[in-house]
């Protein structure tokens, strides 16, 4: 309720109306390029690639240059800007990224600028004709939050992948800090090099969990990604056994993040 008030007295600013109309194309030009990328891109990608690792190398290029464009979309149209600093250190092999989740965005920004990168999704985008392609063409890990997700995702880090994964599994409630599962710290523990972790800020908070696209902001949204200082998981995993050492490493992913998310006023907004 005082988000919402807070919200009806602020002036719309940034052409909110032009905003508003661009959000509306922009959001029926992703699910156009979905649709492409499903019947005619993967389908090609089929015919002429036999060899399943380079079709899903393929496929995950082709969602990577898809949304990458998209991306510099909604900056033309002024929906949004955004700067990622440190994005040179992501996309190593047996490396997991870990990301806070403020809004619908983040999964798109982190694929669009991280190459060939694997990611953990929610298991219900398997099921929506719009992501069901991509997810399935490119390898994506479907959170069922099992122990046999968690031994597949450590696998493609061994294997020398890179992953993302959004340890709170979900978006960050509006007006609320992130909370993060353990399950992101066991599979960084059983397969893991090292561990980076991405701060995801925003000037103003919107495509929040449970909010509607068309509650745009009445400013335009900036949106700061920041690269941290590597992790190594065995400073955890030489000192505790696997549970403890889950915990642990929780912990401090935890207060990484909202130490980093505090000091500006992320969280909350």
């Amino acid at each position: 309720m005082k988000t919402d008030a807070l919200r009806a007295a602020t002036p719309r600013q940034d052409a909110w109306i032009l905003r508003l109309l661009a959000t509306a194309l922009a959001f029926g030009i992703f699910g156009l390029g979905a649709v492409l990328l499903r019947l005619v891109v993967f389908p090609a990608q089929r015919l002429f690639t036999r060899d399943r690792t380079h079709r899903r190398d393929r496929a995950r290029a082709a969602i990577t240059w898809t949304f990458h464009r998209f991306v510099r979309l909604l900056v033309r149209m002024g929906v949004l800007t955004y700067e990622f600093r440190g994005v040179e250190a992501l996309g190593r092999p047996h490396q997991m990224i870990v990301a806070n989740h403020p809004s619908l965005l983040d999964v798109v920004f982190l694929i669009a600028h991280v190459r060939n990168a694997n990611c953990v999704v929610k298991h219900t985008l398997a099921r929506n004709p719009f992501t069901a392609g991509p997810v399935r063409h490119a390898g994506y890990i479907t959170n069922d939050e099992s122990l046999d997700m968690l031994e597949r995702a450590a696998q493609v880090l061994r294997d020398g992948e890179t992953l993302i994964v959004f340890p709170e599994g979900t978006r960050t409630p509006a007006g609320g800090a992130p909370r993060f599962h353990r399950g992101a710290c066991a599979i960084a523990l059983r397969g893991a090099r090292v561990v980076t972790p991405v701060v995801i800020r925003m000037n103003t908070r919107s495509l929040t969990k449970g909010e509607p696209w068309y509650r745009i902001p009445h400013r335009r949204m900036h949106y700061v990604l920041q690269a941290g200082p590597d992790i190594d998981p065995r400073q955890w995993n030489d000192r505790y056994p696997a549970p403890i050492a889950g915990r642990r490493m929780n912990d401090y992913l935890h207060d990484y993040f909202r130490t980093e998310l505090e000091p500006d006023g992320t969280i909350g907004k």
